[in-house]
């Protein structure tokens, strides 16, 4: 199984990428931020989950090795599949699942297409105790976050732009002040 892709970004699709590894062009799923940091990078680096079913083989690769373990939890539960948990992590980072899911608030996880309210809570009863580990300072700073990522959508902003922009102000505390900051970030870029 591929664990691992280092290389050159061939090619961007919708909702993939091609990577040349060594002249081997490998078709990795992405969500969005991954493919929109991707396009700025010469070269990329994704851990994978090599998805088997009988008639087909699929990559999709994660910036970080926390992002494919909240992945493979995800897919752990049953009515979860690979474009499911792909899509919920197109919707919000992967510390806004998991507060979501700590906090039993499913109304991030049931903005994902194919997604209800029964699964939802299936996946926030299945997956609670599994991410104990996540502690209220990480809570309170992933929620911020996704404000400060709502509100520059919300003003016409790329998810992938947003979320870059909001991480680069975690320091700030108070939401109005991170939003504030987050825009002038971006007007530097452009």
């Amino acid at each position: 199984m591929i664990g691992k892709l280092k290389g050159v970004v061939d090619y961007f699709g919708m909702g993939y990428l091609v990577i040349d590894v060594n002249g081997v062009g490998y078709k990795v799923f992405c969500n969005e931020a991954t493919i929109g940091k991707a396009s700025s990078k010469n070269v990329l680096e994704l851990f994978v989950y090599t998805h088997v079913k009988e008639d087909q083989l699929s990559l999709i690769g994660f910036e970080t090795q926390a992002e494919l373990e909240l992945f493979e939890l995800l897919i752990s539960v049953s009515g979860v599949g690979p474009k499911a948990a792909l899509n919920i992590l197109n919707i919000a980072s992967a510390d806004v699942v998991k507060t979501a899911i700590v906090n039993q608030d499913s109304t991030i996880l049931t903005q994902v297409s194919g997604i209800g309210k029964k699964t939802a809570e299936r996946l926030i009863l299945e997956l609670q105790n599994k991410i104990k580990d996540f502690s209220v300072s990480s809570l309170e700073s992933a929620q911020g976050n996704q404000d400060v990522v709502e509100a520059l959508v919300a003003m016409g902003y790329n998810v992938s732009e947003a979320r870059e922009a909001a991480n680069s102000v975690k320091e700030v505390e108070d939401v109005s002040e991170k939003i504030k900051l987050a825009l002038r970030s971006l007007a530097k870029k452009n």
